[in-house]
């Protein structure tokens, strides 16, 4: 069976990409979370992962095209005979704009059809120094982004720099564009409510101290990461928190996909998921987590990652300020920020004392949950972080 591949939404700021690169050619197999392609969006190279297993048919979209959310980019030849067309993921994208996009938007041009498959997923590719390569990565410049902006010859590192000061102030400018764009959305279409609350957050920063004295350096788990597990947690518990707004009412997730707030080089904010993240161990959550973080920095996105978040908790660090009151990020209907750990005077058994203190908050949709939902929720997530051995 024949299965159309489409360009899902990677946010709900997001109405087009463009194509930059096949990963696959016809008549190669491909697995399910498989990359097939590259794309370039506000948020930078993100890889779009097939969400069927089988063998790469027709390639009908060529390297540089843009093309709208929902066009078909390939058709697979599906391994299961009784296998029908997943959905695209849509992230706040209106239906009808997915059929519109699906339809007309994605006949190539006659000009396009007349290449043939092979010559849309290959190119041959000009020599690179690793040291370029190494800082392309870095930045999230591709080769194909390179070979047409540099001499011919060999590519250097001087060809990525000159490359990276033209191009990556505009891609800043735009994710900034996107960003804001999306955000005006939120705050003019969900009602938001904030809550605050603070945290002993001394138990936990001494159970972790413990925990990394007793592990290899490359195990150790830092202090956000029990804030995840935290709120995994407690998202699995409170209904009205993980899941999606749309059509006029709530879709609660079957799972925490927890979508994490990273920060890019140069500028931007991008917030990937953590899938399953409350059914996950600490160990386990903390090398995921970092291995998304290497990956984002790098260039290096899966698109998997941003069409499943179901929650977003984002944090400034140890150098943010002592609060944080985020926007959710549609069509979520919830999200959890963290301050700076600080220390202050904190009344424990009736005696004043310094302690290191976290204040949390979470905005939430009030079109699904209210005040009292929320102080639950949030009460919730400081409940386990002072006990971090139920982590």
């Amino acid at each position: 069976m024949q299965i159309n591949f489409r360009l899902p939404s990677l946010g709900a700021d997001m109405e087009s990409a463009i194509l930059t690169e096949w990963l696959k050619k016809p008549g190669d197999p491909i697995r399910r979370g498989e990359a097939l392609a590259v794309v370039e969006t506000a948020k930078g190279l993100i890889d779009i992962e097939s969400f069927e297993e089988g063998t790469v048919a027709k390639l009908l979209v060529g390297p540089g095209t843009t093309v709208p959310v929902g066009a078909v980019l390939a058709h697979i030849e599906s391994v299961s005979a009784e296998s029908a067309p997943p959905a695209v993921p849509s992230v706040g994208v209106p239906g009808a704009a997915l059929a519109s996009a699906a339809e007309g938007l994605t006949t190539p041009a006659p000009e396009r059809m007349s290449q043939t498959d092979s010559s849309l997923a290959t190119t041959r590719r000009r020599p690179v120094s690793p040291a370029a390569r190494r800082r392309a990565d870095e930045l999230g410049i591709t080769l194909a982004a390179l070979e047409q902006a540099s001499p011919g010859g060999v590519i250097h590192i001087a060809d990525v720099e000159k490359l990276a000061a033209r191009e990556l102030p505009d891609r800043h400018r735009a994710m900034r564009t996107s960003i804001g764009t999306a955000m005006a959305r939120s705050k003019r279409e969900i009602p938001h409510y904030y809550l605050g609350h603070t945290v002993d957050f001394g138990t936990a920063r001494a159970w972790l101290q413990r925990y990394n004295s007793q592990v290899p350096v490359a195990e150790r788990l830092i202090e956000g990461v029990l804030l995840l597990k935290a709120v995994a947690l407690t998202a699995a518990q409170c209904f009205g928190f993980n899941g999606y707004f749309r059509d006029g009412h709530f879709e609660p997730a079957t799972a925490v996909h927890l979508g994490t707030a990273i920060a890019l080089r140069g500028g931007g904010l991008v917030a990937p998921a953590l899938l399953d993240a409350n059914r996950k161990d600490l160990a386990t959550l903390m090398r995921e987590f970092s291995d998304l973080v290497t990956r984002v920095r790098s260039g290096h996105m899966r698109s998997g990652e941003f069409a499943t978040a179901t929650l977003t908790v984002t944090s400034l660090g140890s150098d943010g300020a002592d609060v944080l009151y985020p926007i959710i990020n549609p069509p979520q209907v919830a999200i959890v920020g963290a301050g700076a750990v600080t220390e202050r005077p904190w009344v424990c058994n009736g005696t004043v004392v310094v302690r290191p203190i976290l204040t949390l908050s979470v905005a939430g949709d009030h079109r699904v949950t209210d005040g009292r939902a929320g102080s639950r929720f949030i009460r919730t997530v400081a409940r386990l972080l002072e006990s971090p051995e139920t982590l």
